[in-house]
């Protein structure tokens, strides 16, 4: 997957984002935007984005934040706040889609997003309410649970001591970049604190939450923690799944977000 790329400015630094459209000339036809994972990167989606795109007879967004995959990698001691997913979702994302000239205010985006991109998605859709026409997220966080830390906590032993780090390099120029931006700051003590649970309630969008019964980063809170605060979520639980969804049972998950995202668009056109 070959991307293009373009520069955004973050803070006084100048930053690259590795991106790449899908079925880019169907000028007409709805943009979905992809938001991967706290280790992800454009690459790590690999078909999932054109086979889902396909589905939907939409076009795709996928990009890699900056830190990630080709995109800048993170400096070396650049430390990620306790706000890092909120200025992903209000700073960096609205940054990178006025560079590309797209003007969400007259072109409403729908969402992907995966953990730690589903938070952002929730974020975004939370501030920019008027510019999204609806969200799909996967394992999407909204508070700390133990069983996050625990299995982040894992995966720094597991970086230090296996060949994590050698596969990562496979998805990311710097892989140490990635990595220890999302492990320190998820095992950094204050972070425990952090929560959007409130922040969401200005979700306005129709939005698709889905999360494995098996998820070791996060339990069915989550994603039932959303409907009760966004009344017109549409759930789906699903049964022998992990953190990633759209991986373990991708023909499931392009079946429902087809059906979700038709329902909408017809709403749409209707109205």
């Amino acid at each position: 997957m070959d991307g293009e790329f373009i520069g955004i400015a973050r803070g006084e630094r100048r930053v690259r984002i590795e991106h790449l459209w899908i079925a880019r000339d169907k000028r007409t036809a709805p943009l979905m935007v992809f938001l991967h994972e706290g280790l992800g990167s454009l690459a790590m989606w690999k078909d999932f984005p054109e086979r889902l795109c396909a589905a939907l007879d939409c076009r795709g967004l996928v990009y890699s934040r900056p830190g990630y995959g080709r995109s800048t990698p993170r400096e070396v001691n650049e430390a990620w706040g306790l706000d890092f997913m909120h200025r992903q979702a209000h700073e960096v994302l609205p940054a990178f889609l006025q560079a590309l000239g797209i003007d969400a205010s007259s072109e409403k985006l729908w969402l992907f997003g995966h953990s730690d991109g589903g938070s952002i998605t929730l974020l975004h859709a939370a501030r920019f309410a008027e510019s999204v026409a609806g969200a799909i997220v996967l394992a999407p966080h909204i508070l700390v649970e133990d069983l996050s830390v625990a299995s982040i906590a894992k995966a720094r032993t597991a970086y230090l001591e296996t060949d994590l780090r050698q596969r990562l390099a496979r998805y990311h120029d710097d892989p140490d970049s990635p990595f220890w931006g999302w492990n320190r700051i998820w095992l950094h003590p204050p972070f425990k604190e952090w929560s959007i649970e409130q922040e969401i309630s200005s979700i306005r969008c129709p939005l698709l939450a889905v999360q494995g019964v098996d998820d070791e980063y996060g339990t069915l809170e989550q994603i039932r923690g959303i409907a009760r605060r966004v009344p017109q979520t549409r759930l789906l639980e699903l049964e022998q799944c992990g953190h990633s969804p759209h991986r373990d049972q991708p023909e499931t998950v392009i079946d429902h977000v087809a059906s979700f995202f038709r329902s909408h668009n017809q709403q749409e056109a209707r109205s």
